[in-house]
C-alpha cells in the first residue's frame, strides 16, 4: 500500500514537472505585439513576462526557468499579477512548497508511528488473551488433578481393600485345602 502512494506521487510530479517544461504552441512573438500596451494585457497571456524598467512585454524563458538578469532583473519582473514582482512571488512559492513538504513529511511520520502503535496495542491485546486463556488452562488442569487425586483416594482404598480381601479368601483357600 505505501509503495502505490509513493508511485502515486512520483507520478504527479513527473506529471507536474512535463507540464511546466512543455513548449506551448502558440509562436514567440504574441507577447512581444503587445509592447506599449498595460502591464494587464501583457499579462493576460500566461506565457508572457511583463519587465517594469523597460515597459516591455515578453515571452518568458520556459528553459533557463528564471529570467536571465540582462533580459529583467526579478525585482522588475511581472508574471502572473502585476502587483506582484516575481522575486516575492518564487520566495512566497518556495515558502509554501516548503511549508508543504514538511507538512506532508510530518503527516507520514505520524501515519508510521501510529500504525506502530497501533500494531503494538494489538500485540499487547493478543499476549493479554494468551495469558487468560493459559491460566484459565492451568485451572482446568489442577481441577482435573484434584479430582483425579479425590478418584485414586477414593478408589485406592477400594482397591486396597479388595487387595486385602481377595488375600484373605487366599488363605482362607489355602487353609482348607
Amino acid at each position: 500500500m505505501m509503495g502505490l502512494r509513493i508511485l502515486l506521487a512520483v507520478l504527479l510530479f513527473g506529471f507536474g514537472l512535463a507540464s511546466v517544461f512543455a513548449d506551448s504552441s502558440t509562436p514567440e512573438n504574441v507577447c512581444e505585439l503587445k509592447n506599449g500596451t498595460s502591464c494587464e494585457e501583457c499579462l493576460k497571456n500566461v506565457t508572457c513576462l511583463w519587465c517594469i524598467t523597460t515597459k516591455s512585454c515578453v515571452t518568458y524563458p520556459v528553459r533557463t526557468i528564471l529570467p536571465p538578469h540582462a533580459l529583467c532583473p526579478l525585482n522588475d519582473a511581472r508574471w502572473g499579477l502585476c502587483w506582484m514582482n516575481f522575486q516575492i512571488l518564487i520566495i512566497t512559492l518556495s515558502v509554501v512548497g516548503g511549508i508543504l513538504i514538511i507538512a506532508f513529511l510530518v503527516c507520514l511520520f505520524c501515519c508510521c508511528k501510529c500504525e506502530n502503535i497501533g500494531s503494538s496495542r494489538s500485540e499487547a491485546k493478543m499476549q493479554r488473551q494468551a495469558n487468560k486463556l493459559r491460566t484459565k488452562q492451568d485451572e482446568r488442569r489442577a481441577e482435573m488433578k484434584q479430582r483425579h487425586q479425590e478418584i485414586r483416594q477414593k478408589y485406592g482404598e477400594l482397591f486396597s481393600l479388595l487387595v486385602c480381601v481377595c488375600q484373605q479368601s487366599a488363605t482362607y483357600t489355602a487353609s482348607k485345602l
